[in-house]
């Protein structure tokens, strides 16, 4: 037996729709399969679609798809999700237990009349290895970025809160807004490292923004992701663990993606430390409904 489904459409991390990253949500959806869930987010056509589910475990279990695959989480239909269910189901601030694939972690609803923000907590800060030799030249010459282009003294490394991107610094505003990967050769490293996802930044001590970014990852059917989450956090670890932004408990910046896709998104991340390491992050941003769509599946 077909069954209906709505996909609410969703733009995270701007207040202007067409702007921001897109994610699909899609409400109820105890008793569709997983197979089901893919075929409803490659219908839907965005870079990732949430499905919320009742949980045991938790106040909420979701499960996050790209038009091609099922990821552990997701910054930018986290913020997408929760922000329209608070505005449907008439929520105040609090805190929610969301289980995902990355475990059970908060989402914080920060709601004063119909301005909502919404705080979500990434999974455990990891730290990978940092890439060197043949590896990154390969790296560069599918990203059209040379050795002159990246920050001197920091490295190319891979770093994860749930959902891990390798992070790349480099030195000019006009190289990244000018990138033209190979997403083929994107694609082999991927299949060669393991990594999904790269994200390409600079890194600015003036102006409204700490970084701005751009993030690539075809590997899992995403060429580049306009506003993603789960790119500035792991890049708010990456800045933290190379000491170019200091502090004691908590530090918060703002950042900046999807300018080069006409799509620009705000993100404002935190980190945090105890007893002098790193151990937490968060992401946070507000959203706007964008429209719907219909599917029998």
């Amino acid at each position: 037996m077909s069954r209906d489904v709505e996909i609410f459409l969703v733009d995270a991390f701007t207040e202007e729709a067409g702007k921001g990253n897109r994610a699909g949500v899609v409400f109820e959806a105890d008793g569709l399969t997983e197979t089901q869930m893919q075929k409803i987010a490659a219908f839907a056509n965005v870079s990732e679609t949430a499905f919320l589910l009742s949980s045991d475990e938790a106040d909420l279990h979701v499960r996050y798809f790209t038009p091609t695959a099922e990821v552990p989480l997701c910054g930018h239909a986290t913020i997408a999700s929760h922000y329209l269910r608070t505005l449907k189901l008439g929520l105040d601030s609090r805190r929610l237990m969301c289980k995902t694939g990355a475990g059970i972690l908060p989402v914080d609803i920060e709601r004063d009349g119909d301005d909502v923000k919404i705080i979500m907590t990434q999974g455990t800060p990891e730290f990978g290895e940092i890439i060197q030799g043949e590896l990154l030249e390969e790296l560069l010459a599918a990203l059209s970025l040379s050795q002159d282009d990246l920050i001197n003294g920091l490295p190319v490394q891979f770093t994860s809160a749930g959902h891990g991107k390798l992070n790349v610094p480099i030195n000019s505003l006009d190289r990244l807004h000018a990138l033209t990967p190979d997403f083929d050769g994107l694609i082999k490293i991927s299949e060669k490292t393991g990594y999904k996802g790269y994200f390409i930044m600079t890194i600015h001590d003036e102006g409204p923004y700490k970084t701005h970014g751009r993030m690539f990852a075809p590997a899992i059917g995403i060429n580049e992701d306009p506003v993603t989450g789960n790119g500035n956090g792991p890049a708010g670890l990456y800045l933290a663990h190379h000491d170019v932004i200091t502090f004691d408990d908590q530090i918060s910046y703002m950042a900046i993606q999807g300018e080069a896709m006409g799509k620009p998104g705000e993100i404002e991340v935190r980190v945090f430390k105890e007893d002098g390491r790193i151990s937490k992050v968060q992401v946070a941003g507000s959203a706007v409904e964008a429209g719907i769509l219909n599917f029998s599946v």
